[in-house]
């Protein structure tokens, strides 16, 4: 399993940051989605998958 962001689609709005922060960071001086862990483990895919999915731009992919 992998995410990716669209970075040029990004707006920071921090959805998924305050779903999953393990897992995302909104850097405050660029407003862009930073990847904490691009390869979190299988037992975390539900949690990720949520966080992924509440993006309102839809700049956020879960692959495998």
């Amino acid at each position: 399993m992998k995410i990716t962001v669209d970075i040029d689609k990004c707006e920071g709005l921090g959805m998924c940051e305050a779903m999953a922060n393990d897992y995302f960071e909104v850097d405050e001086d660029e407003d862009k989605v930073v990847i904490l862990d691009e390869a979190p483990p299988e037992d975390d895919r539900a949690h990720v998958y949520a966080a992924v999915q509440a993006c309102p731009v839809l700049a956020l992919t879960l692959e495998g």
